[in-house]
């Protein structure tokens, strides 16, 4: 039978973790990747039965390949802290690995957020990346700050699930700002490297575009008050992003101030 690590990554995540390795005890080996938590996340993921390694924060492509090499068996289940595993996934991912097809495989996931199911703004099927592989078979980018892209290291056709994972993005309306701030400035370290150009207004009518987009083309209208937010907060993380590129590129130092006597 081929055994199945899960490996979850997480930092000051001690609200989420619990339910989140409570959603796969049945597998066969559960590792914390814990960036050196200042809360009890990795005393409750290991009081669960989770082997608990610490990996300096140094990008998420960077930590998920880091998180990757600590699993120890043939398949691989990659899960954050804001998702839950329901039992109809873990039966297709115990059925996926007793018979495989692929080397790797799509999860998709729904997000419930404000009290409700999130149907469209580009939440639903959600899929991110292969969340279910094959040791060997999935490699991301080292230098990658955020949105890490990937490699699929096989000639296989990947995989989709039928069911999803549920997931929680946010637990309230700070959480979206605090990610809003968070992942704008990875965002705007990723676009730097990347040699882009960062202006104000280029930082507001992608901030605007990015709204627009996920609120009309993706629907998020249907999704009244929730998906609102979420739109509003997809314009200000992008308009951040690249408002703090431009702060990165312009790096103007404040006027001298010298010092002052009587």
């Amino acid at each position: 039978m081929n055994k199945i690590s899960v490996y979850i990554i997480a930092y000051n995540e001690a609200e989420k973790i619990e339910a989140a390795v409570n959603s796969v005890l049945w597998a066969d080996e559960i590792v914390l990747a814990d960036s050196y938590s200042q809360d009890q996340t990795a005393a409750i993921a290991e009081n669960l039965g989770a082997r608990v390694v610490q990996i300096p924060f140094q990008g998420f492509g960077d930590l998920r390949n880091r998180a990757m090499e600590a699993c120890s068996h043939p398949w691989i289940f990659s899960l954050d802290s804001d998702e839950r595993c329901t039992p109809e996934v873990r039966d297709e991912i115990l059925a996926s690995v007793a018979n495989p097809q692929a080397d790797a495989y799509y999860i998709p996931r729904r997000n419930f957020f404000m009290g409700r199911w999130i149907k469209h703004s580009g939440f639903y099927p959600d899929y991110r990346q292969p969340q279910l592989f094959r040791q060997g078979s999935l490699r991301f980018k080292d230098d990658d700050p955020v949105h890490e892209e990937y490699t699929i290291l096989s000639s296989l056709p990947v995989g989709y699930f039928n069911h999803p994972l549920w997931q929680f993005p946010y637990k309230n309306l700070e959480e979206v700002v605090h990610k809003a701030n968070k992942y704008s400035t990875l965002g705007a370290q990723k676009l730097q490297n990347r040699g882009r150009r960062g202006t104000m207004a280029t930082a507001l009518a992608r901030g605007i575009w990015s709204f627009l987009h996920m609120y009309l083309l993706k629907r998020g209208i249907l999704d009244g008050w929730p998906g609102f937010v979420i739109a509003l907060g997809n314009f200000e993380g992008t308009f951040y992003k690249y408002a703090k590129l431009h702060e990165l590129q312009a790096n103007t130092p404040p006027p001298e101030s010298p010092p002052l006597s009587r």
